[in-house]
């Protein structure tokens, strides 16, 4: 392994990348024996890795800093020639699921592999390649715009992720001040989001009309490789939350309002628990990395081993500063067997879940490394986020080392508030299924669209003090909506799923749960959503009973909890 820093980009070259694609392509293509076949894809896959890790490499450098000329070039060359990359790989994928020697390739590679190209054949088509190209240039002009901000706040410039800090200050003017600030900077640049937004869902329809789907909700099943499951399956999952989930959020942000001693619990109100204030990390961000590797020592040898190494190669950029993008993410680059963290530290105890939550995606990739294929490294996305979500719950029994004395409201607020975040998770996909099935809607009509749903999702959530957002623009904000659609809902199956983890972590004190939890993370992209939850097992989230039942266990927990520890 080498210092994250010292990891060498070299833009790729296109038509020699070509030449050698072509040779090998033609060689799977006209095999004779299973042996040509499977060398031949195997060096695919080993070429596809290498530009992969190259596009990774540039688009983590310029995330984490936009403002460098150097990987702004970078990225827009990537915008521009990622289509043609990923053109390459369709054909790839082509001849893998065409080629007669279905039994021996299936031996040497995972099995979702095949799966993953069915579906990619069927949602590329060159013709889309131009239609691509400015979705990614859109997609970028988005996340610079986000980047860019730089907001006058009381005395002191700041960017979107160091204001949110502001929303659990005791102080209820500088939290609605703050609110107020934020969602003018959104609704200054309103038109430019929607003229952004406007362009990709358009882009986005075109594609799917041009490749045989009715619209681009139904395209994303196959898209997103939704393998074991269906869209009547999510509208029914959301039904369950609407049903079972968002009355238990409404009795959470009463007894919130009660404990505050609130009239009325305003939406600059929500992200502040408890009146003593909310549990904050006690020490610096490279104290929280120290105690982070002090609990993954503890916890098991495979995770002290791995935190270790990504402390020791710096694979961790914690701090947010200007020019830095907002959000926290995982990637691994497979060329050089390293996986990396991308976060935005600042000072709240999202700080200790955005560690934990992406030391999960880490360290899963890192165990299923030696898969043969670098794109089920890690598992389909909903999978994927069982890891990152079980991971924050996992430690828990170490939380008093970021915490101390304020352990029991952390545990509170952060179990409560996954609970809440099931049907806020839900809107966001019901949302875009509105748009998507309704490309024709106006950025007026969205907006609307988009509050009717917040009022039935989120019925005790409260604008009158934050006016702007009354006018149904807080999804500007959830880069997801704009850079990956239909991602969404992956984070709530997992929530779910994780929730069962939680229990058998610290509930049941199950001895058997770290062992499930390492097997699936071997196991990642080898095996499909449902098969990863049945290797652990646990329950799938679409069965009937499996949303009720997490739920009851949690309203146990919170109702334990008593109010005296919350103060």
């Amino acid at each position: 392994m080498a210092d994250f820093a010292e990891l060498t980009y070299q833009r790729p070259n296109y038509e020699s990348i070509k030449s050698e694609y072509d040779q090998l392509l033609a060689a799977l293509n006209g095999a004779d024996d299973p042996l040509t076949a499977t060398q031949a894809a195997l060096a695919i896959s080993k070429l596809n890795e290498q530009f992969s890790s190259q596009q990774m490499l540039s688009m983590i450098r310029h995330s984490v800093n936009t403002l460098d000329a150097f990987y702004e070039g970078e990225n827009d060359y990537w915008d521009e020639n990622e289509p043609k990359y990923d053109e390459l790989t369709a054909k790839y994928y082509q001849a893998l699921i065409s080629s007669p020697f279905q039994e021996a390739l299936h031996r040497v590679l995972p099995a979702p592999l095949f799966k993953i190209a069915a579906n990619q054949v069927k949602t590329f088509s060159s013709e889309n390649i131009p239609l691509m190209q400015r979705e990614n240039k859109l997609i970028s002009r988005y996340s610079k715009l986000i980047a860019s901000a730089q907001i006058e706040f009381n005395g002191e410039t700041y960017t979107l992720p160091q204001l949110g800090k502001f929303s659990s200050d005791p102080d209820r003017q500088l939290r609605k001040a703050a609110s107020l600030a934020v969602a003018k900077w959104y609704a200054d640049h309103g038109a430019e989001f929607d003229d952004i937004y406007d362009q990709l869902v358009k882009i986005r329809t075109q594609i799917a009309h041009q490749l045989g789907y009715r619209d681009y909700a139904q395209m994303s099943l196959d898209a997103r490789d939704r393998f074991d499951y269906d869209d009547q399956d999510i509208a029914n999952y959301r039904e369950q939350i609407l049903k079972q989930v968002v009355p238990v959020a409404t009795e959470i942000h009463e007894r919130q309002r009660q404990r505050l001693g609130l009239d009325k619990l305003e939406f600059f109100d929500e992200g502040f628990t408890f009146p003593s204030g909310n549990a904050v990390p006690e020490g610096t961000s490279d104290e929280l990395v120290a105690k982070a590797n002090d609990f993954y020592h503890e916890l098991s040898p495979e995770t002290g081993r791995f935190f270790q190494m990504m402390v020791d190669d710096h694979n961790l950029d914690l701090l947010s500063h200007h020019g830095k993008e907002s959000g926290g993410y995982c990637e691994y680059l497979p060329a050089f067997n390293t996986p990396f963290i991308f976060a935005n530290f600042n000072g709240t105890s999202g700080d200790v879940d955005v560690l934990t939550h992406e030391t999960g995606h880490a360290f899963q990739a890192y165990q299923a490394r030696d898969t043969n294929a670098w794109e089920c490294i890690f598992p389909t996305t909903e999978a994927a986020e069982i890891f990152s979500m079980s991971m924050e719950f996992i430690a828990y029994p170490w939380i008093d080392k970021f915490f101390g004395k304020q352990t029991a409201k952390y545990e509170y607020d952060h179990l409560s508030s996954a609970l809440i975040f099931l049907p806020y998770g839900a809107l966001v996909d019901h949302f875009q299924t509105e748009v998507y099935t309704h490309p024709e809607l106006t950025p007026k009509q969205r907006k609307a669209t988009w509050r009717r749903l917040e009022r039935l999702y989120l019925p005790d959530r409260d604008y009158t003090e934050v006016p702007e957002l009354e006018e149904g623009i807080f999804w500007y904000r959830q880069g997801h909506i704009f850079e990956v659609p239909f991602y969404y809902i992956d984070y709530t199956l997992a929530q779910v799923v994780a929730f069962e983890f939680w229990q058998r972590f610290n509930i049941d004190r199950d001895p058997q749960a770290w062992s499930d939890y390492l097997a699936m993370a071997q196991a990642g992209g080898k095996k499909s959503f449902i098969e990863l939850i049945e290797l652990g097992h646990l329950q799938s989230p679409f069965a009937e009973g499996t949303i009720e039942h997490v739920v009851e266990q949690i309203k146990t927990k919170l109702a334990a909890t008593s109010e005296a520890d919350l103060q």
